[in-house]
């Protein structure tokens, strides 16, 4: 006989300072990713605005605030604009492989150049071989790594510029994490490249959403999240589209 399902159990963190809004505190809840159910338990917390991290899903809960919002692509809508279509042009050569989530030397010396350039004081700052391993390989769902390499040569492999580790869920696509070069002149906005990339995959595969996170408003750093249209955010009411409205800037009383 099988056993009933569990409904999970929910924790919440002690506050900490927000890596988004200066002068806020940041909280989650978050509930483990365990047993035969995991897969569908984290569908099931993905569409009310979870993160898988390893084996936890988790969502921001903080006290007098919901700046952070969660964001997915309409797959099947989406059209490459004038500039997204230059971007793929000029990447059209990187050679796309879906891999099963095993960590490589390659793959980490590229998130440690990557980590040092864009995020040297962040949570990962720290992250040794084996730390990368746990993310990569410690999954409880469907998970796998897209890399982008430059063209093959004489049959070896060409080098490394992009990875992104990714959920394949039962509606979509959780782009849980990339990385990439940022010294190169020639390989500019490789983020934006592999977010187009993943939303062309899912929509080729039949899933309807790429699911990107969370979307902070007023925060430069996440403002990249809505050129990719239509997006849905969420909301108390559920899942609607991103309006014009809703991108208007914060007005301070």
């Amino acid at each position: 006989m099988t056993a009933p399902f569990r409904f999970p159990r929910f924790f919440v963190t002690s506050p900490s300072p927000c890596p988004y809004l200066p002068g806020r505190q940041e909280r989650k809840v978050f509930t483990e990713l365990t047993g035969p159910h995991a897969t569908e338990l984290n569908d099931a917390l993905s569409r009310i605005g979870f993160r898988r991290s390893q084996g936890v899903a988790y969502r921001p809960s903080c006290a007098g605030c919901t700046a952070c919002v969660s964001v997915r692509v309409v797959t099947a809508e989406f059209r490459l604009n004038a500039t997204q279509r230059k971007l793929m042009k000029r990447h059209a050569d990187l050679e796309v492989t879906a891999c099963r989530a095993w960590a490589t030397d390659e793959q980490y010396r590229l998130l440690r150049r990557y980590l040092a350039a864009r995020h040297p004081g962040g949570g990962m700052a720290g992250m040794d071989e084996d730390d990368y391993a746990d993310m990569i390989e410690h999954s409880p769902v469907n998970s796998l790594i897209v890399e982008y390499r430059e063209p093959s040569v004489d049959g070896r492999r060409g080098r490394l510029v992009a990875a992104c580790l990714t959920d394949r869920q039962a509606d979509g696509l959780s782009m849980i994490y990339s990385f990439f070069v940022t010294d190169d002149e020639t390989r500019t906005s490789l983020g934006n490249f592999i977010i187009i990339d993943h939303i062309m995959r899912a929509r080729d595969a039949g899933l309807p959403y790429v699911y990107l996170g969370y979307w902070v408003k007023g925060s430069a750093r996440m403002e990249y999240k809505t050129r990719y249209r239509p997006i849905e955010i969420l909301g108390p009411a559920g899942w609607r589209r991103l309006t014009d409205t809703d991108l208007a800037p914060l007005v301070h009383a």
